[in-house]
């Protein structure tokens, strides 16, 4: 069987070689087809993995108490539908000491100012540095890393220390070669020493997370005054299982400090970590849909160009076919002959698609900065559509062939 399988092979790359134009034409119009699938579904694939990345950074197994949701903000004129009240320090501070969930860590934090401006002796960064009023949960439970230094203690939220944690960024504008940790900073003319320094998250829609400031929270009131500050609590839950529970057991809490009756809607947002991921990535699914639409609408027309090649190919051989078979060659023999001859030109034109259509999705992925992974789904499903191309395109051509009288077959000219 094996060595029939090599037969085969061997007479229908020798058969390929005769008509080597024509092949080469019907394996780039196979290949247009793969490309322009894989190339689409590289592309969502690195629109998937950006999203994951960059929305990771709330922290996993977390929700968050704010003004409003990640969802369901504003109705479909970009109006808000309910104007929920800001959410204060008292409440916040009130939701913390007394929701006790087993398994939770609960933070309060506020954005002071997006407008900053730090110094560190003659250096200085542009004005658009935010500063973060934070507590000693905050980094955690927003899936941030101090890789250089240390984060804050509860002695230095509790004693208003004024030390502060910086984003990767500053390495690179304030302090070059140095190591920041222990250094001083200028923020508003108040001088914080750095304790750490945050592992770099890289940006968020055009968003740095990495040009951040952050200092402890009554500090933090204490500096940026201003009115209808709009506090967020953030908790973690250590166990995965707890999850649904805590949230649930939290709305109940926040009803309470808000002074909802039972039969009141919510006037406060409820938003998971997962939430907003999980409405992006629904969105990303027709985007591959429109690849396979788009992708199989043009393998369409190569599989009539590779039928087309091959009736031509029976039409040419028709001496040859009627002398195999007045050597003995039997129908099958015929048509497995022919059908392997499709299945090698479909699968150099699979192949030569998904190369040409990874190096095009990784083009366009680097152009608009998303993060490239290689689209394992999209070649094992260029593999398969190629192969179902190939048999499709070749079955009847095959059988033509295998049917043809021996008689009728010699004596054609």
């Amino acid at each position: 069987m094996l060595g029939l399988f090599k037969e085969n092979v061997k007479i229908a790359l020798g058969s390929i070689r005769t008509q080597l134009l024509r092949t080469i034409l019907t394996v780039l119009i196979i290949a247009i087809g793969i490309m322009a699938l894989v190339a689409i579904l590289t592309v969502v694939s690195a629109l998937e993995n950006t999203i994951s990345n960059d929305f990771a950074s709330m922290g996993s197994n977390t929700f968050t108490i704010n003004q409003y949701d990640n969802l369901s903000r504003t109705n479909n004129g970009g109006e808000v539908e309910k104007i929920n009240p800001i959410i204060t320090y008292a409440e916040s501070k009130s939701f913390k000491e007394n929701f006790n969930y087993p398994f939770t860590n609960t933070s309060i934090s506020f954005t002071a100012t997006t407008t900053a401006e730090v110094k560190y002796e003659e250096e200085k960064t542009d004005p658009s540095v935010s500063v973060v009023g934070v507590d000693d949960y905050f980094i955690p439970n927003s899936g941030l890393e101090v890789v250089n230094g240390r984060n804050f203690t509860g002695f230095d939220i509790a004693n208003n220390s004024y030390v502060c944690v910086l984003g990767s960024d500053f390495n690179k504008i304030l302090f070059k070669d140095l190591n920041p940790v222990d250094k001083t900073i200028s923020v508003r003319g108040a001088k914080f020493k750095v304790i750490g320094i945050l592992k770099e998250k890289g940006s968020t829609f055009g968003n740095s997370q990495d040009l951040r400031v952050m200092i402890p929270i009554q500090v933090a009131r204490s500096l940026f005054t201003q009115p209808n500050i709009n506090y967020k609590t953030s908790i973690m839950v250590d166990k995965k299982e707890l999850l649904n529970e805590a949230v649930d057991n939290a709305e109940i809490e926040m009803r309470k400090v808000r002074k909802l009756s039972p039969i009141e809607d919510i006037n406060f947002g409820v938003s998971r970590s997962d939430d907003l991921i999980n409405k992006i990535l629904d969105i990303t699914q027709y985007l591959g849909l429109s690849a396979w639409v788009i992708g199989i609408i043009t393998i369409f027309g190569s599989s009539i160009a590779l039928m087309n090649i091959m009736l031509v190919s029976v039409t040419e051989r028709t001496r040859e076919i009627g002398v195999r078979k007045a050597l003995g060659a039997k129908k099958s023999t015929i048509a497995i002959q022919f059908f392997m001859e499709t299945l090698v030109i479909g699968q150099l034109g699979g192949i030569l698609g998904i190369i040409l259509g990874i190096l095009i999705g990784y083009g366009i992925s680097s152009l608009i900065e998303f993060k490239f992974v290689i689209p394992w789904l999209a070649i094992i499903a260029a593999f398969v559509v190629s192969f179902i191309v190939a048999v499709v395109s070749g079955s009847y051509p095959a059988l033509k062939a295998a049917k043809l009288d021996p008689i009728e077959a010699l004596r054609y000219e």
